[in-house]
């Protein structure tokens, strides 16, 4: 793999992590979910990191921030995903308890990389 610098920022790591909990949770979904909200899950959670390196990697500060913009924004996507999969009883409170945790440090980590994105 590649030495990169956006491997080096925390909100990356962090949201690299991220991926496997909402993984680990969505692996628990009903099998008929599959190609529905458990693969539209995934690829919002997948998208933060994605849009993290690629802002990470353009070296115009508007592309940039854009990037991170999006990575935010998909965070923002994943919770109205997890609110739904809430509603069909798919996961309980205490794993969306701690999942909720990680998302606001996760978006708190993401405005900041963007206020500082000058």
């Amino acid at each position: 793999m590649l030495s990169l610098g956006h491997k080096k920022l925390e909100v990356w790591q962090q949201s690299i992590q991220f991926i496997v909990h909402i993984y680990k949770l969505t692996h628990k979904f009903p099998n008929h979910e599959l190609y529905a909200l458990i693969s539209q899950i995934r690829r919002s959670v997948v998208s933060i990191s994605s849009n993290i390196a690629e802002g990470a990697s353009r070296s115009n500060i508007k592309d940039r921030r854009r990037f991170y913009e999006i990575a935010r924004s998909s965070l923002v996507e994943l919770d109205t995903q997890l609110e739904i999969a809430k509603q069909l009883e798919y996961c309980n409170e205490r794993e969306l308890e701690i999942i909720e945790a990680e998302m606001n440090q996760l978006f708190g980590r993401l405005s900041m990389l963007i206020s500082k994105t000058k």
